[in-house]
Parts: structure tokens; C-alpha cells; sequence
């Protein structure tokens, strides 16, 4: 593997305690995992960063046996690439590709929510309306990893109470792939607006159990993320492209 340097946001340092703290021991799979998947997400480990394995045990404070076994899991979800000769990098998806893959995950919301509508519990509607106030709290305080966090798992929850295992695990290692990107649609504050004022409009479909409503709620809330990541820089403040052109815009 090639002795590079880890590439970080500009905004977040290897010395920072919230950005890279150290790992506890029990569970340390799972948590090297989440940690590192989580750093990818919110763009702290850039698309196309080569990771450098002494690097990050030494930041993270765990062995390069847990480390790898980490990378593997991620290579899986899609979220880094591992190669022979040239190391771990992060995944960087061509624009092409991030048209067509959200254009996949939109109609995969859109069933879910349709589905949902038919199966939903009245305590997983109370549940989800409880994330969306969490969520909502959280837009006020400008917190936007807990914003995405929760709004996550509002779509998690909507896709779980469709009730279709296969449909779930499709949109569940789908949007692996997109996590980060999804993330990053809502850097510009009319955009982060515009998709908060479509988790309203969902809510109020799930509990009228309109499905047609939510499914197409759903279908354009999807689309919208695309085309802002497609129209964004990678990160705020830069001007630098998320990938090449696309023929599809």
C-alpha cells in the first residue's frame, strides 16, 4: 500500500476528539464499522481518499486486525474500494452513476411508502412523527449529523413497515451507496428547507394512509437529492465538482 496521508475535511483534523476519539474495546468490530462508515457519511474521509492503515490505528487506537476486517465490510456495502496494489480508497461514484442509483432509490421509496400505508402500525405512526419532531429540533439547532440521523431512520422505518423483506434488503444495501451523498444534498440551506418541508408532507400521508400520496412524495423527495448533489460542490465552500459530466442532465 502506498505511504499516503489521510485526506480530511478542512473543517475536521485527525487531533480532533470529535472527529477521530478513541475506540473502546467491546464490540470493537461493530464500532470500528459504525465509525468509520459514519466518517465517510459526513464527508470527514472524502470520496477518493486513499486510507492509510498505520494512520488510522494510530487515531483510532485499535490493531490493523479489527481495521481490516472494518474495510471489508465497507468494500462490501460499496462505501471504499480495495485493491491489490494500491490500497483502500474511498468510493467515488461517476455522475452517471449517481443519476442512476438515485433514480433506482426513488422508486424503492416510493413502494415502501405505498406499501407502509397499508401495514403501518398506529405505534409506528407515533414513532415516526416523535423522529420527525427530533429531527426538526435538530434543523433548528443547525445540528445537521443528528438532523440526518434521524431523518434516516424515518426512512428506515418507513421502508421496515412496508413489511416486504426483499424490498428491504435491497433498499438497505442500495443506500449504503448513497448515505454520504444524501448527506451532502442538504450543505445549502434551501435545499436542507425544501427537504424538511417534504418530511411534513410525508407525515401527513402516512397518517391519512395515503399511499399514492407518500409513494409520490416520496419518489420526488428522492429525485431532489439527486439533482442537488448533482448541482452541489463536495463540500461547503469549495468549488470543487462531485465527479465528471453526465449525459443524462
Amino acid at each position: 500500500m502506498q505511504n499516503s496521508t489521510i485526506e480530511l475535511n478542512q473543517t475536521e483534523k485527525p487531533s480532533s476528539p470529535a472527529a477521530l476519539p478513541k475506540l473502546e474495546r467491546q464490540r470493537l468490530h461493530d464500532t470500528v464499522v459504525e465509525h468509520l462508515r459514519n466518517l465517510i457519511v459526513e464527508a470527514v474521509l472524502m470520496p477518493g481518499t486513499k486510507l492509510n492503515e498505520r494512520e488510522l490505528c494510530e487515531t483510532l487506537g485499535i490493531s490493523r486486525t479489527p481495521l481490516r476486517e472494518a474495510l471489508k465490510v465497507l468494500a462490501a456495502e460499496g462505501l471504499i474500494e480495495i485493491s491489490p496494489n494500491r490500497g483502500a480508497s474511498v468510493s467515488k461514484m461517476t455522475e452517471t452513476e449517481i443519476w442512476e442509483t438515485f433514480e433506482l432509490m426513488s422508486g424503492l421509496e416510493a413502494m415502501s411508502g405505498e406499501l407502509a400505508c397499508e401495514r403501518i402500525t398506529p405505534v409506528e405512526v407515533a414513532e415516526i412523527k416523535a423522529l420527525h419532531y427530533a429531527m426538526l429540533a435538530c434543523k433548528a439547532q443547525n445540528d445537521l449529523p443528528g438532523y440526518y440521523s434521524r431523518n434516516q431512520a424515518i426512512h428506515n422505518k418507513i421502508n421496515e413497515a412496508a413489511r416486504n423483506s426483499v424490498l428491504h434488503q435491497t433498499y438497505l444495501g442500495l443506500n449504503r451507496r448513497l448515505q454520504a451523498l444524501r448527506f451532502k444534498s442538504n450543505f445549502r440551506p434551501e435545499k436542507w428547507d425544501s427537504a424538511a418541508h417534504d418530511h411534513d408532507e410525508m407525515v401527513k400521508a402516512l397518517e391519512a394512509r395515503d399511499g399514492k400520496r407518500l409513494a409520490a412524495i416520496l419518489r420526488q423527495h428522492l429525485l431532489d437529492k439527486r439533482d442537488a448533489v448533482l448541482n452541489v460542490p463536495v463540500s461547503p465552500g469549495t468549488d470543487e465538482p462531485v465527479a465528471g459530466k453526465t449525459n443524462n442532465q
